[in-house]
């Protein structure tokens, strides 16, 4: 979009907070770059120019605005609209891929060389892996010094940086201030903050409707792992280097999210994968308004809008879970995944509520003994080959898969038919355009709203909502009144 100098023009004289992360206004006779929504008087039109990134901007020589904080919009909704390379690479380096892995890692994780990896990004975004990578350690950054009391050396390494040099070379150019300078004009009260938690905003595109979303996570919970208390979504996260807590409840114009994590290390990959789970970086406007296109779709659009997919933190967790809820009930499939947590997940400490266990990892389920699951034969057969394919890495799920690709591996397993495999896609892989076509309660809906109701006739109808045909799922859902519809007393 940033190359449409027009609207870009057009969504900053207006300060349209829709366009806040599609694009960055940089200003040449300042050197500071805002988002299009940043308060201040809009620049002279011949002084704007634009980039598709922070980390573009902050390579061309700009800092970040003071007053409109831009390294805090929402992410493109572009990354998780797509299944390409490039949106693929955005999806890893904000779960910090690439500095565990570096470079190299990023482009084996996506089947690429370094270098075809680095021109894909250079061309899209202005930026390469490492640019961008550092610019997503500069917001952690500026995170952990606004919201936390810890000392300056911790914050660094916390953030991904390699030298207490790098850090506050780093936080100097992209803010214009030092480190300590950042916390001193901080705006929250440090001490406010809980002993031994993160408390931070995760900021969305208005509007969300938080019913579905919420409702979705705390009707399909796992007890030891999942909880609803008071008014908040909670649950345990398995990290790359530690464990974590994260509670999270919807606010007027934010998520409340509070993290307590074992490792500080994993601060910005436990964000990277709650705002995934939420489907923070969706862009609703254009959601619904192409749901609106379809007459019979247009009143539950218009009653509600802003639905959004509730996802998973993690993808290989999700396809278990959705193999225990094949033909059973909400209520059944929560029995059956509690019996795997309690045998075989790791047990966590969790003083602020009732979560027992991190979801068992696919190693620790290939061990398993077949015998000792009380489900029919075949369904045992089902979850113990999925387990097998993760645990010895011939599947791989995750936010960066190849949507097309994993479709036709799961369907090769034996016991996965279209609806198990759609909504893996949907929910565990991000993609937007899932369907499911054959679902009893969409069929219902379907009926009920005078569309067709057999899965043929519907997935011709359902053409004209792609490519947000999962939003549609979403929207179809919520006519019936399931507790995955409503936010929890």
């Amino acid at each position: 979009m940033h190359t449409d100098t027009e609207r870009c023009v057009r969504a900053v004289q207006s300060k349209d907070a829709r366009f806040d992360g599609w694009f960055f206004t940089a200003v040449l006779t300042t050197r500071i770059y805002c988002r299009p929504s940043c308060p201040v008087v809009p620049p002279k039109v011949e002084n704007m120019t634009f980039y598709p990134s922070a980390a573009a901007c902050q390579q061309a020589g700009f800092r970040a605005c003071k007053r409109c904080r831009p390294d805090t919009s929402p992410g493109s909704p572009e990354w998780n609209a797509r299944a390409d390379s490039v949106a693929r690479a955005m999806r890893l380096i904000r779960d910090g891929v690439v500095d565990r892995e570096g470079v190299p890692g990023l482009a084996a994780r996506l089947g690429y060389s370094t270098r075809q990896i680095e021109r894909q990004l250079l061309a899209e975004l202005g930026a390469g892996p490492l640019a961008l990578a550092r610019a997503q350690r500069a917001q952690t950054a500026r995170l952990l010094i606004e919201t936390t009391p810890l000392p300056m050396a911790e914050v660094a390494f916390a953030s991904g940086f390699s030298s207490i040099r790098t850090f506050n070379d780093t936080v100097r150019e992209v803010f214009a201030l030092a480190p300590g300078e950042l916390r001193t004009r901080a705006a929250r009260g440090i001490a406010a903050q809980t002993p031994g938690a993160i408390s931070l905003r995760l900021p969305y595109r208005a509007p969300l409707n938080p019913d579905n979303l919420f409702g979705h996570l705390a009707a399909t919970g796992v007890p030891g792992v999942e909880e609803w208390r008071d008014g908040a979504y909670r649950r345990t996260l398995s990290l790359p280097y530690g464990h974590g807590i994260v509670a999270l409840a919807p606010a007027a114009d934010h998520i409340a999210c509070v993290l307590s994590l074992t490792d500080l290390r994993d601060l910005t990959i436990a964000i990277s994968r709650c705002r995934w789970m939420l489907d923070l970086d969706a862009d609703p406007v254009a959601v619904d308004d192409q749901l609106r296109t379809d007459p019979l779709l247009a009143p539950l659009v218009d009653k509600a809008p802003g639905r959004r997919v509730p996802r998973t933190v993690d993808a290989a967790e999700f396809a278990v879970r959705a193999v225990l809820g094949q033909q059973v009930s909400t209520a059944a499939a929560r029995t059956h995944a509690a019996r795997l947590v309690t045998a075989h997940g790791v047990p966590v400490d969790d003083p602020a509520g009732g979560l027992t266990h991190l979801f068992p990892t696919s190693g620790a389920l290939a061990a398993l003994d077949p015998e000792a699951l009380a489900l029919p034969r075949s369904r045992r057969t089902t979850l113990t080959t999925l387990v097998g394919a993760l645990a010895d890495g011939s599947l791989r799920l995750g936010m960066d898969s190849d949507w097309d690709k994993a479709r036709a591996q799961l369907m090769e397993l034996p016991g996965f038919g279209p609806w198990t495999v759609e909504v893996i896609a949907m929910r565990a892989l991000g993609d937007p355009d899932a369907f499911l076509p054959s679902d009893l309660g969409i069929r219902r809906a379907a009926g009920g709203l005078g569309l067709p109701a057999t899965p043929a006739a519907l997935t011709a109808r359902a053409a004209a909502w792609r490519p947000w045909r999962a939003y549609a799922v979403q929207y179809l859902w919520a006519t019936e009144s399931h507790p995955i519809n409503h936010l929890p007393a």
